[in-house]
């Protein structure tokens, strides 16, 4: 029997208007600070952050929060990024946005958090597999300043590391995938995890966070993106592409955009929102309406696949 969303999708694809694209958010955090501990939101002093002062994120961030600030884009659906959860309570994120989409249905899907190189790794992922909201994980791996980068690196908790290995091994057997947070000079290491395991799917967080936009460092970004491109477990959200002390702009994230899409191809890309974070550089309706601009010119299944269909696919939604 056809859905409220079938039919949604169906009146886009006739229309091709964007006010009528579904949008599954597939990379965004919500958290409750009155309950919950993540530390870098509620420590001081802060921690160093890409955007800067980020004082204005360190509130609770709920379903209702998310939903008065996406209107009128008509999300569907969402995938919940784990938040730096207090690290000595890995699973407790998952238990509590367990409790969270019983009570409104959102999120629809999340990455939980692990420590890959942790004694404890074996006994969390048994756990997210039977926690059913939980489709994959992320540990961001040990990273350095492009400056400290060289083609060797191997640092402990890094992708080279063989504990962090070890642990990443056991990932297959459990059925979960992997979300890559890493600047793109670290795609090199990425690319030998994704052969050496290419029974793991890899989602690369925030286009491989193009922060610097020189010309020699856009086209840096573009061969290390291509390199991974090329594994074909790997797909790539597009998002967090804010810069520090810059209002998010068409503009400036156009090139961007269109050059990931045109690198790893429509059908191994998703949009995502990367908030409340971007809420730093970016308003999410504005956001969206961005998004929606920079791909106007595509046609209406490709830009269901990037805002709907893609993630519904791959996070099984």
């Amino acid at each position: 029997m056809p859905t409220p969303i079938d039919a949604m999708r169906e009146r886009f694809l006739q229309s091709g208007d964007n006010a009528d694209v579904p949008i599954v958010d597939a990379h965004h955090h919500f958290w409750d600070l009155q309950r919950n501990y993540h530390p870098w939101l509620r420590d001081l002093p802060r921690i160093p952050f890409r955007y800067g002062d980020y004082v204005a994120i360190c509130r609770d961030f709920l379903p209702e929060d998310y939903f008065a600030l996406a209107a009128p884009h008509r999300v569907v659906k969402t995938v919940m990024m784990e938040g730096e959860w207090d690290p000595s309570d890995p699973l407790g994120e998952a238990r509590w946005a367990t409790t969270l989409n019983a009570r409104c249905g959102f999120p629809n899907a999340m990455a939980g958090q692990v420590w890959l190189d942790r004694d404890d790794v074996a006994h969390v992922l048994r756990e997210y597999q039977s926690t059913p909201i939980v489709r994959s994980v992320r540990h961001k791996p040990t990273a350095v300043p492009r400056s400290d980068h060289t083609a060797t690196f191997a640092a402990p908790g890094s992708m080279r590391c063989d504990r962090w290995r070890a642990g990443y091994a056991l990932l297959e057997a459990s059925g979960l995938m992997f979300e890559l947070q890493t600047p793109w000079w670290h795609f090199i290491e990425a690319v030998e995890l994704a052969r050496d395991f290419p029974g793991v799917t890899i989602i690369v967080n925030h286009t491989g966070l193009p922060a610097d936009r020189s010309v020699e460092g856009l086209q840096a970004w573009r061969t290390a993106l291509a390199q991974l491109a090329a594994c074909t477990n790997v797909r790539l959200k597009i998002s967090g592409i804010g810069e520090r002390g810059v209002q998010w702009s068409v503009e400036r994230n156009r090139p961007i955009v269109r050059d990931a899409i045109e690198i790893f191809g429509v059908e191994r890309c998703m949009f995502a929102s990367n908030f409340p974070v971007d809420s730093v550089v970016v308003k999410l309706h504005t956001l969206f309406d961005g998004f929606k601009s920079i791909v106007a010119d595509l046609k209406p299944l490709q830009r269901l696949a990037l805002f709907h269909d893609n993630a519904v696919a791959l996070y099984r939604l």
